[in-house]
């Protein structure tokens, strides 16, 4: 496997990151969600990723959001969803970025989401058989996300 660089350079004395190869979640999903967390404080982003796990709160579908049905409980948009999958592999990657920067000797009570990116992963190619001898393309997306932490300044 080739080497994933991050998509952005930070100061790695006040900042903490993390990255999930090839995760098995909707690339979509992880645009959406990374999208909402983005700039919150790790306590809200992980509070908020929990609610839309148990299904308290939807995230907003602002790009992907064709044939996405509305959310009564959401203000400001809409059309909203419940990804259950991509939230529990973002949670996971978001409490791994937060132990990066307790163990680098960083306030993990004032750290902020300062990076949130994803990027397409490896395709892991598949087929369908189908009538006369034909075949469909059965492929996986897979998707690799990143997570930087800083501390808030004040």
């Amino acid at each position: 496997m080739a080497k994933v660089e991050y998509c952005a350079q930070f100061d790695p004395a006040t900042t903490a990151k993390a990255m999930a190869y090839e995760l098995n979640v909707s690339p979509k999903h992880c645009y959406e969600i990374l999208r909402e967390i983005r700039g919150k404080k790790v306590s809200v982003a992980k509070k908020f990723l929990e609610d839309v796990i148990a299904k308290k709160r939807s995230v907003p579908f602002k790009r992907f959001n064709r044939n996405v049905g509305h959310k009564r409980h959401q203000s400001g948009w809409d059309a909203g969803r419940y990804p259950v999958k991509a939230c529990g592999e973002i949670l996971k990657l978001l409490k791994n970025a937060e132990a990066n920067a307790e163990y680098k000797g960083l306030d993990t009570e004032n750290m902020r989401i300062i990076h949130a990116a994803s990027k397409k992963g490896h395709v892991i190619r598949g087929m369908m058989p189908r009538a006369m001898g034909r075949a469909t393309d059965w492929n996986i997306e897979t998707v690799t996300v990143e997570v930087v932490l800083g501390e808030e300044v004040r």
